[in-house]
């Protein structure tokens, strides 16, 4: 196998799918990050000779064969067309595009280059989801209907150590981030064991704002709850980026003849119920069982971050680039593009009382002419670009000056 080349832009997130790359025998070959206290960190945790910079346009200068874009959440549309334009294969970190037009700019540069375009979503790939598309692939649960995602990520909000690493200063993006853009989580891994994709899609907010005394998070929203009718027929629910209950990670897919799931608070485990009259040769109605890798990498996989899905996912990658092909749905651009838009679209609904969109398809060029100059955001950007949409389901929600002050005095510290 051919020794990758492979360039990090952002030294946060990057560098641990970095560290994946090296065990699979791929060379680091420079980090980009503007922040240089998260840059030297990163390089560090690498230990090994690598460039640095803080331009990107410098950094792409190297000689690398790809790049993992892993910098702001919602600034990874430029850079990943930057390296379209060279022909530098991307990994990219959720979501791709936060406005619609530029999902129609990617659209229009991945036509243009010899680039492979990977999504670097790892919950499809934690254990239990991987059971559930197994299952799904063997044909016992008849044709898939229904599903749910859920990824419930509950935080202290003035937790210090947390703020600091995560949201480090109060025009941070996290703390604008609407619930239901922080989407690929709870839906990829629907789209991964099922092969739908959503063509509408339908929203509604749980408003709970944070009460604590230290916040400068504008969103009092504590989960979208997001429904997506799909090409296939079949309607998911998921939530987004929630923060309701108990922390967890939990999935559902329900066919003609049975469903699969994790159940909350089990662990790894999976639960395959089958209706009476539909249970298959070797099965019981009820089959409550933790499931196995059966990987020759389980070593690599169950040292690697998010329930394995980190390494997993750089080894798809790598071997996209040896066989030279775009990988499979839902890691491929276009179903990145849609579950973006996705997250974009059920915002709008939530902000317009419950409207229904539909999920263009910018392979088509009348659904292109109607989103190439759509970019309301509701981010502050690097550039100093402000919000130009809500945030919040209450558009008029904010903390308190006292609030965001306490929050500054949090992060000097």
């Amino acid at each position: 196998m051919k020794k990758y080349k492979i360039g990090i832009f952002g030294a946060g997130r990057g560098i641990d799918l970095a560290e994946n790359f090296m065990h699979l025998g791929c060379e680091i070959s420079a980090v980009c990050d503007f922040n240089e206290k998260r840059r030297r960190e990163g390089i560090e945790r690498l230990g090994a000779e690598v460039s640095e910079f803080a331009d990107f346009d410098e950094f792409i200068k190297c000689d690398m064969d790809a790049v993992v874009i892993a910098n702001y959440f919602h600034e990874h549309t430029p850079y990943i067309i930057k390296c379209f334009e060279k022909g530098i294969h991307v990994l990219c970190e959720c979501i791709t595009n936060a406005t619609m037009a530029e999902g129609v700019e990617l659209t229009r540069a991945f036509e243009k280059t010899s680039s492979v375009f990977m999504l670097a979503e790892n919950y499809p790939q934690m254990i239990f989801n991987r059971e559930m598309k197994k299952v799904y692939d063997g044909g016992t649960l008849g044709k898939i209907i229904y599903a749910e995602g859920e990824y419930n990520h509950p935080y202290k909000p003035d937790d210090p150590e947390f703020n600091k690493s995560a949201v480090y200063f109060t025009d941070h993006w996290r703390n604008f981030l609407p619930r239901s853009y922080y989407i690929t989580h709870s839906l990829a891994p629907l789209m991964w064991a099922t092969g739908a994709t959503p063509k509408k899609v339908v929203a509604m907010p749980v408003f709970s704002p944070i009460k604590e005394e230290v916040t400068a998070r504008r969103v009092g929203d504590r989960a979208a709850i997001i429904t997506t009718l799909n090409d296939d027929d079949s309607v998911f629910r998921v939530t987004g980026c929630a923060a309701f209950g108990a922390h967890h990670n939990s999935y559902r897919i329900c066919g003609e003849n049975g469903q699969i799931e994790n159940p909350r608070g089990m662990g790894e485990k999976v639960m395959l119920r089958y209706s009476d009259w539909a249970i298959p040769e070797g099965k019981q109605e009820v089959n409550l069982y933790e499931p196995t890798w059966d990987d020759s990498d389980e070593d690599l996989i169950r040292g690697a971050g998010h329930g394995g899905g980190d390494y997993i996912v750089s080894r798809m990658f790598i071997e996209c680039l040896e066989k030279g092909e775009q990988p499979p749905h839902p890691y491929d651009l276009h179903s990145a593009i849609a579950m973006s838009s996705v997250a974009i679209l059920s915002h709008r609904s939530i902000l317009n009382g419950g409207v229904t969109y539909d999920i263009p398809d910018f392979t088509k060029e009348e659904c292109r002419k109607q989103y190439e100059a759509d970019r309301l955001s509701p981010f502050v950007y690097t550039d100093g670009t402000k919000p130009d949409i809500p945030c919040c389901s209450h558009p008029d929600y904010s903390p308190t000056e006292e609030q965001i002050e306490k929050m500054r005095e949090l992060l000097k510290d």
